[in-house]
């Protein structure tokens, strides 16, 4: 998810090796409430670490159902998130977590399950499980058996941990999961004890055979979908919970916006756009004109994309996506920011979705003033280009743990 970066001197031009070419770790959770229920009782967190090269994610499954398994789980997973970066002591922290937890009134009992995984430089892994299902290694279309150790607490009535130490090769998957998934279906005829982790592994193994780069996103998406097939119609029996990790080379794109400060700097600007190689997308019509013009080609304007206060797309040679500049980029930061995505297809969702896909993000912000936008009468959400890009890249390395670089020229 986080390919090392490599540091440049803001005084310095770009060049295309800004983002490196290391492994990229795609992580997505797909998550559906127990039938009838507001608020899913399981809870996943993923904790980024930039200056210690990692990361940290915890799958915790809370008592019961609803409101009070969702407090459980989401305690339990944030104090085992803050004890992991501490580096506590294993025990420590399962006895710290397991006695702070609110006793249930009608067990009597304070519970919850959890699966830690922490990804140091990228590849080095460590695995701790408590009475979660276990994960799954997939690896060269095999899912792989991984060694483990059994720590116990006694004070925690015999409940045993398993902890786990391997190292990630590129294409690997790691896919952690809730009971709720290995137990869906239980008790109809064709799943009497349920689909299992054995039938999750098959379904994986198949899936991955027949789309080698599936991404995390769309393989956690299909795991959930037929785990609720199972279930007797289609509702959940059970909180379910999946959780997909990719390691793979990073998706990289380029989002040009806003003409140089200065003319003669076309030329260059033009070139890093034509020699990138990745996705590449331009914002604003004024930076599209300039590119068009230094690479000498023509752009095609698509009228049918309006939407709303959303203007068309464009398209020419060469670039996957051409849109309108801060209209649309406003558009894509809300999105980002309040966590939605919208099915409609216009130039914001177009790009939201492009940036979604894509693991490490180049925005390279051309620093003219366009007159056009210092008119007091623009909504307030309209702000400087710069900033915008800003909050753009802040929330998508924050909120959807991206690797976002900015350059300006």
């Amino acid at each position: 998810m986080f390919p090392r970066r490599r540091p440049l001197p803001e005084k310095k031009e770009v060049r295309e090796s800004a983002i490196p070419d290391d492994l990229f770790i795609e992580i997505e959770c797909c998550q559906q409430n127990k039938h009838g229920q507001d608020i899913c009782g399981d809870s996943f967190m993923t904790h980024k670490l930039a200056e210690e090269d990692r990361v940290i994610s915890v799958l915790s499954d809370g008592l019961g159902h609803g409101l009070k398994a969702n407090i459980l789980s989401t305690m339990t997973a944030t104090m085992a998130l803050k004890f992991t970066a501490s580096d506590v002591d294993l025990i420590c922290s399962a006895e710290t977590i397991m006695n702070a937890l609110p006793v249930c009134r009608v067990r009597n009992i304070s519970y919850a399950t959890y699966t830690i995984v922490d990804i140091r430089m990228q590849t080095d892994i460590s695995i701790v499980e408590m009475d979660n299902p276990p994960f799954l290694l997939i690896r060269d279309g095999e899912a792989l058996t991984v060694p483990f150790k059994e720590v116990e607490s006694p004070s925690l009535e015999g409940r045993k941990m398993k902890t786990y130490s391997l190292k990630a090769l590129p294409e690997d998957r790691l896919v952690i999961l809730s009971d709720g998934i290995s137990q869906s279906g239980i008790g109809t005829e064709q799943f009497k004890l349920g689909w299992r982790v054995e039938g999750c592994k098959r379904f994986v193994l198949e899936h991955v055979c027949r789309d080698p780069q599936i991404s995390a996103r769309s393989l956690a998406g299909k795991i959930l979908a037929e785990a609720l097939k199972k279930e007797v119609g289609g509702h959940a029996y059970d909180d379910m919970t999946v959780a997909v990790f990719y390691f793979r080379t990073p998706r990289r794109m380029l989002v040009l916006t806003g003409p140089p400060f200065h003319q003669n700097r076309d030329a260059y600007f033009a070139n890093i756009f034509d020699t990138f190689k990745g996705k590449k997308v331009i914002c604003g019509g004024t930076t599209a004109n300039i590119v068009a013009r230094e690479l000498k080609r023509t752009i095609v304007d698509h009228l049918e994309t309006t939407d709303g206060d959303i203007p068309p797309i464009a398209t020419f040679e060469g670039a996957d996506l051409v849109t309108e500049g801060l209209l649309t980029l406003t558009k894509v930061a809300q999105f980002l920011e309040k966590g939605e995505r919208p099915t409609r297809r216009n130039a914001a969702t177009m790009l939201l979705e492009r940036l979604l896909e894509s693991d490490s993000i180049m925005f390279l912000v051309g620093t003219k003033i366009n007159e056009a936008h210092q008119d007091p009468t623009h909504p307030m959400d309209l702000e400087i280009r710069r900033n915008l890009i800003k909050r753009i890249a802040k929330v998508l390395e924050r909120k959807y743990l991206k690797d976002a670089l900015v350059r300006y020229i």
